[in-house]
């Protein structure tokens, strides 16, 4: 408080200062602020602990001390007024102020990135810095922002944002923001090692040579397992300095929507995946087509008139088809009624003569094209056939120039067919790396299923809180970089295993617990009222930090009274003569006297306010309301498996294992604070667990709604009472 408001002196008066931090959170933006004003500050020694919740620094002989790793930095700036480092007047000193929020807010978020970076680069195309005239604080901590980021979302920008590249590279040329630079890198390669999976090198694979591909098809929605892909083929173009493809697997217009394509090219925005093309499969369709009659008329290639009935006893029992043999001068026939959609053309497939008795049942001559009259988004009604994917994949790898194809466990026995089309067709080889596919316990990562939930009303969209697609999972509280340093851990491992997810949420929990707000709710049914002697006689607002281990965080306005209200199910909990408890948030309060109605149940309780008694010393810490009129309207939702089975096996109807009480939900009292909560926000409600603001009511009477974000733990009973470090 006294650096914010001027005590400056006060402070600059100590002979000694010392600084301790989080070993794994360096501060970063102190550090540097510190070597800019080193010639004015006495010595500070630093000590790295364990677990620590934020930066400290203490003043002796005062012992005074801040907390948090901005005031620190801002505590620096402003010791030496002719260093100008929070500006040299009071109104550049706000301008340092409204940069600070401006980087402070999305910064790391992918989808706003951009626009950030762009508003910066338009501010500097006549300015050396960020805030008049000389190095200030904002120059600062956008550089600190920038760099933790800039080898994996920014670097690859420089023809985008002229000025903000030439200004960042003029600060890190300076020898202060060399040294921290240096810091920042060591710190994110002890990370990288400690959360990153074992990436084995590619074959054949040369510097600025190797081109991936990311295909998805547009009929449905991303879910994780698609982000590992993404992210593997990601990994490895920037790891070889190569050529990243984003190409949509157009071929099925049966399926696809373009809902499904901009929801993909929202959730690749949104966890940074950027690639140097986009393409699409129809691009292709005239080549492919090409191919194909290359093939009939080579006697490669044959036309079956066979039922789909027929030519899956066919491949079951290992016998060719009675129309393999047909000429090709015959099957060019069949071809143009299939190119033309006729009745008789659409009752064919155009078939790839491999080996109809194969062991491996890919290469039992598979269909590579099938007659389908229906509008396709991007061609129209150009084409009454489409190649399949397996047909159509090889040929487009090879004309775009892929040199790996990133492959999972599920295609591993269809590796063979993709070599042997490449093979038949004589288009360039390319080589096929396989990694393991996710798969977790009672989750479902099936398109064609998932799309059946959706399709009966299980759920009411592919963005369900339940579902495992990327827009579910951000929906139910996951945040992007949980999920990409679970993906990391994978590696390219090709080991194949059944995961328990909460290993994801915990990742996820390990991200937000320290920088989530906390707030009070009660349920509703369950509220008793507790006359509390000694409490205020009216309503009086307090201001409260909405976390004591964060200040950052802010404040928020808590009501005190001598009327509050408490969960029965804690005062069930507690001795039924009477007991001290400590009420978060104010003090300790002795229960006295129990009221109760004709069942037995309490329905008021008579207590006396201890405000200055040992919290120590009291078994029980609950959490409260004031009972007042204020009150918020909250309902809390919370979410449970789809199905109630851990793996479905081969031969098991999913349906039959629908979890028909998978979404519940709680109706809440919250404090008046919450008001101040947006959509999108996530919050701790205390001893209750971490939840996202899902919506906000729009109306009267509407609630707010919060969805409850998995802890990474099994579920169980949760303790009740118990003493948390906000306590």
């Amino acid at each position: 408080i006294n650096a914010e408001y001027g005590g400056l002196k006060y402070f600059s008066m100590a002979t000694s200062i010392r600084g301790q931090y989080n070993k794994d959170k360096p501060p970063f933006l102190a550090f540097l602020l510190e070597t800019l004003s080193k010639a004015y500050l006495p010595p500070i020694k630093w000590t790295a602990k364990k677990n620590l919740d934020q930066v400290e620094l203490n003043f002796y002989p005062s012992k005074d001390s801040l907390k948090s790793e901005l005031l620190i930095a801002k505590y620096f700036a402003r010791i030496e007024p002719s260093l100008g480092l929070y500006g040299d007047t009071p109104l550049s000193s706000c301008e340092v102020d409204l940069w600070i929020d401006f980087m402070n807010s999305g910064v790391s978020d992918s989808p706003s990135l951009e626009e950030k970076l762009s508003e910066i680069n338009n501010h500097l195309q006549i300015r050396v810095y960020l805030s008049g005239y000389t190095l200030t604080l904002a120059d600062c901590y956008a550089w600190i922002k920038l760099t933790q980021l800039w080898d994996s979302k920014i670097s690859h920008l420089h023809t985008r944002y002229v000025h903000l590249f030439r200004w960042y590279n003029y600060l890190t040329s300076l020898d202060a923001f060399k040294e921290i630079e240096t810091k920042i890198a060591e710190s994110q390669d002890k990370k990288s090692k400690r959360t990153a999976g074992i990436y084995a090198p590619l074959d054949n694979a040369e510097k600025g040579k190797v081109v991936t591909r990311f295909p998805p098809e547009p009929s449905g929605y991303l879910h994780i397992g698609h982000i590992k892909a993404a992210l593997l083929n990601s990994y490895y173009a920037n790891h070889y300095e190569g050529v990243l493809i984003l190409r949509f697997d157009d071929t099925n217009p049966t399926k696809e929507k373009v809902e499904y394509e901009e929801s993909i090219v929202q959730d690749l925005k949104t966890i940074g995946f950027v690639a140097a093309k986009t393409t699409y499969t129809s691009d292709y369709f005239d080549n492919i087509l090409e191919v194909a009659e290359r093939l009939i008329k080579q006697g490669d290639a044959f036309v079956d008139l066979s039922t789909q009935d027929e030519i899956k006893l066919q491949r079951a029992n290992k016998e060719p088809s009675p129309y393999r043999n047909t000429s090709p001068e015959d099957n060019m026939s069949l071809w143009q009624e299939m190119k033309q959609g006729t009745e008789k053309g659409k009752n064919c497939v155009l078939r790839i003569k491999i080996n109809p008795a194969d062991d491996n049942g890919a290469l039992r001559d598979p269909a590579i094209y099938r007659c389908v009259d229906m509008h396709h988004a991007r061609t129209g009604d150009k084409f009454k056939v489409y190649p399949l994917y397996d047909f159509a994949c090889p040929i487009v790898d090879s004309l775009e120039g892929v040199t790996h194809a990133m492959r999972s466990s599920e295609y591993h026995d269809r590796n063979d067919q993709y070599q042997k089309i490449i093979e038949i067709t004589g288009v360039r080889p390319v080589i096929i790396n396989d990694f393991s596919r996710l798969n977790f316990t009672y989750t479902l990562l099936s398109k064609r299923k998932l799309q059946t939930f959706v399709d009966k009303g299980y759920v009411p969209g592919w963005d369900d809180p339940r579902f495992p697609t990327i827009q579910g999972l951000l929906r139910r509280g996951l945040t992007v970089e949980a999920l990409k340093e679970f993906i990391t851990e994978q590696g390219s491992s090709k080991a194949t295993n059944l995961m328990d997810i909460n290993k994801l949420w915990a990742i996820n929990r390990g991200i937000i617990d320290p920088i989530v707000p906390r707030y009070f709710a009660l349920v509703k049914k369950d509220a008793v009222v507790v006359d509390l002697s000694g409490g205020p006689s009216t309503p009086t607002p307090r201001t409260c930090l909405l976390r004591r281990t964060n200040p950052s965080l802010g404040t928020k306005t808590m009501i005190f009274y001598n009327k509050i209200l408490l969960e029965l199910e804690d005062i069930n909990l507690l001795k039924p003569d009477g007991e001290e408890v400590t009420l978060m948030n104010w003090g300790n309060a002795i229960f006295q006297k129990y009221h109760k109605d004709g069942s037995g149940k309490i329905v008021s309780i008579d207590a006396t306010l201890n405000e200055n008694g040992d919290f120590k010393a009291t078994t029980w810490k609950l959490h409260w309301l004031a009972q007042t009129n204020d009150l918020i309207d909250v309902k809390l939702v919370h979410f449970d498996h789809l199905i109630t089975k851990e793996k479905i096996v081969k031969g098991e109807n999913f349906e039959d294992f629908i979890n028909p009480n998978s979404r519940t939900e709680i109706d809440v009292w919250g404090e008046p604070a919450l008001k101040s909560v947006k959509a999108g926000d996530k919050i701790q409600f205390e001893r209750k667990g971490y939840y996202r603001c899902d919506s906000v009511p729009t109306n009267p009477g509407e609630p707010y709604v919060f969805f409850e974000i998995p802890d990474g733990h099994q579920k169980k009973e949760k303790k009740k009472g118990i003493q948390t470090e906000d306590s």
